[in-house]
């Protein structure tokens, strides 16, 4: 049930509702063991920010920013903040120099918490070349600081400046006056396409979006929550304030890479991902498949087709299985599903939301195959996260991405493009004027750059408009629907599809590494190193075939003719991908120029 109070004040309130109810956790890496904060000490400490922030002088909808991975003391400066009606600007925690240069410089930033030693590393070295930038506040005691260094301060240091919690009268004051449209977060998009922009986020939308996703799904203060993507990701952040609001426990994982571990550690009911981290679970299950025994390989694939036709065929669709089915099912459910989703730290499950690119079909419903409820659903940064999502208790179709929530319009423009309004839309960007204008047109519709169609109730996304390749014969390719429908291949981390201008389409693919080395062992394939194992012809023609198998629905037009097999993974060193991991197809084209040349050549 959620609580009805400001999101300034939600801390507040919860704790004296809930308490020393554990409100989040964390791993402590040097004890080993997850500790708890309870709801009573969460808010002592988002009052000691919010002091220690007054005694800094921090204005009214002045800007503070957060730097760092998810740490429970990022909710605590977020929270601190909202106290005295600032406003929070997340990092991606693997932000680089230039990134961050610019947007503290964007919003005129003072203060910069950061997190470990790579975030101090190098908010320190933007310095100087930062005007308004005046202290950095460290959370983790481990961070060595610069010789050089008199501006920074610990974060416990920082909090006993709000010891003796002095402008209490003042944070009151301050937490009463919030309007609804204040900005309450500026969240700088990833910059697939360019300069990244500032979605400004204001209490007015953060107050619409949760009770809309609250009408709709079933969450409340019994459930646990493993935050796994960063906070400074609009999904994560809306999220964890709705499971905020309605009493969940959060566990937060420190590093994304240890996440499998997390899982058995913490056994969460609810995790919001991303479709990357489905198609790695699928990928590690199918290979777990392919080294059993024939005779486990046969039980595991019955019990998948079985738990696909109950779950996918008849529950998803409303309607009801079969007497055989359901004892079928029943006794899968409770041996092989069962160990399957232990395994995987699942057997809790509530249900698993999944947003931020399209899920491959294979992948959805083996995921629902095994009981685990995914959420499918669709959003952006600008529209507060969710646009829609599967609702709980209505028929859902494999390949949507749900229905649309309350309070939300929407209507489709040219080339079928996505357009919306409502209270969770964003009235622009911070400080970008004609961009605005740009991507809200003068009846105040907001142009979402995706294109789609509603059937049945439900929304289905075609193509990103942008994205959108056109050969040299005229004919436009969509690369999204066919790298997602390729990824699920496991012999395939990652591919990036060429096109646009070409006369045919093309493909650079990262391999997993390991299985193509192993494969090589195997099939007696020589090689020097793995540069030397990427050109090999026999490896590229096997990877080819594989391809060959799965594109076949695509058209002749769409279907890839030749590939090139990368010695590197994409890297956001080399400025390939953004902070969530999209590939910056620009980028790409012009770090592979030479290979790509070549995969056209007569």
């Amino acid at each position: 049930m959620l609580t009805k109070c400001k999101m300034p004040v939600l801390i507040h309130e919860q704790a004296k509702i809930y308490g020393e109810k554990v409100a989040l956790s964390y791993r402590d890496y040097k004890a080993g063991r997850w500790v708890g904060i309870t709801w009573r000490d969460f808010s002592r400490r988002v009052l000691l920010v919010s002091n220690a922030l007054l005694h800094f002088g921090v204005a009214e909808q002045e800007s503070v920013a957060v730097f760092s991975q998810n740490m429970p003391e990022c909710l605590c400066v977020d929270f601190g903040a909202y106290g005295i009606r600032a406003v929070t600007i997340p990092f991606y925690a693997t932000s680089s120099e230039s990134q961050i240069k610019y947007m503290i410089n964007d919003a005129s930033v003072r203060f910069v918490f950061v997190g470990e030693q790579y975030q101090y590393d190098t908010a320190f070295r933007v310095l100087k070349m930062c005007p308004t930038m005046q202290r950095l506040i460290i959370f983790s005691r481990d961070v060595v600081r610069d010789e050089r260094d008199q501006v920074s301060l610990y974060f416990d240091e920082f909090l006993k400046f709000g010891e003796g919690f002095k402008f209490s009268d003042e944070i009151k004051r301050r937490s009463d006056e919030v309007a609804p449209d204040d900005i309450a977060n500026i969240l700088y998009t990833s910059g697939t396409t360019g300069l990244s922009k500032g979605v400004m986020l204001t209490y007015r939308m953060y107050a619409a979006a949760i009770p809309a996703n609250d009408k709709v799904l079933r969450l409340d203060d019994k459930d646990v929550i493993l935050n796994f993507l960063p906070f400074t990701h609009v999904f994560e952040r809306a999220w964890s304030y709705w499971c905020l609001y309605v009493g969940a426990r959060l566990a937060v994982n420190l590093k994304p890479q240890d996440v499998l571990q997390s899982l058995q550690e913490v056994h969460p009911t609810c995790m919001c991902s991303v479709p990357r981290f489905w198609e790695k679970v699928y990928a590690g299950v199918q290979e777990k498949i392919a080294e059993s025994s024939p005779l486990q390989r046969k039980l595991i694939l019955d019990a998948l087709d079985v738990g696909r036709k109950y779950n996918v065929e008849y529950k998803l669709r409303g309607l009801v299985p079969s007497l055989n089915l359901r004892l079928k099912y029943k006794f899968y459910e409770k041996t092989i599903i069962s160990l399957l989703k232990k395994k995987l730290g699942f057997e809790r499950g509530n249900f698993f939301p999944t947003a931020g690119a399209a899920i491959p079909r294979e992948v959805e419903e083996f995921v629902h195959s095994t009981g685990i409820n995914m959420v499918a659903g669709y959003g952006l940064t600008e529209s507060t996260a969710t646009v829609s999502c599967d609702w709980n208790g209505a028929v859902k179709t494999i390949g949507s991405v749900g229905r649309v929530l309350d309070g939300l319009q929407i209507k489709f423009g040219e080339n079928n493009e996505i357009l919306l309004k409502g209270d969770t839309i964003t009235k622009g960007y911070y400080r970008k004027a004609e961009v605005t204008a740009l991507a809200i047109d003068p009846d105040g519709w907001f142009h979402t750059g995706d294109s789609g169609y509603v059937k049945n109730g439900e929304l289905f996304l075609t193509d990103r408009i942008k994205d959108l390749f056109k050969t040299s014969n005229g004919k436009y390719i969509s690369p999204q629907a066919i790298e997602s429908k390729l990824v699920v291949d496991r012999y395939i981390d990652e591919i990036a599809i060429i096109a646009d201008t070409h006369k045919f389409v093309s493909a650079l693919v990262i391999p997993d590494y390991n299985l193509l080395e192993q494969w090589a062992k195997e099939k007696g394939v020589a090689f020097k190193d793995r540069a030397d194992l990427c050109a090999n012809p026999k490896a590229v023609a096997m990877i080819m075939e594989r391809i060959s198998t799965l594109q076949q629905e695509f058209a002749h037009y769409e279907q890839i003719k030749r590939i090139t097999l990368l010695p590197e993974a994409f890297s956001m060193a080399k400025g390939e991908l953004t902070n969530t991991l999209k590939i910056k197809r620009p980028v790409i084209a012009q770090n592979y120029k030479v290979q790509i040349e070549k995969m056209y050549e007569e």
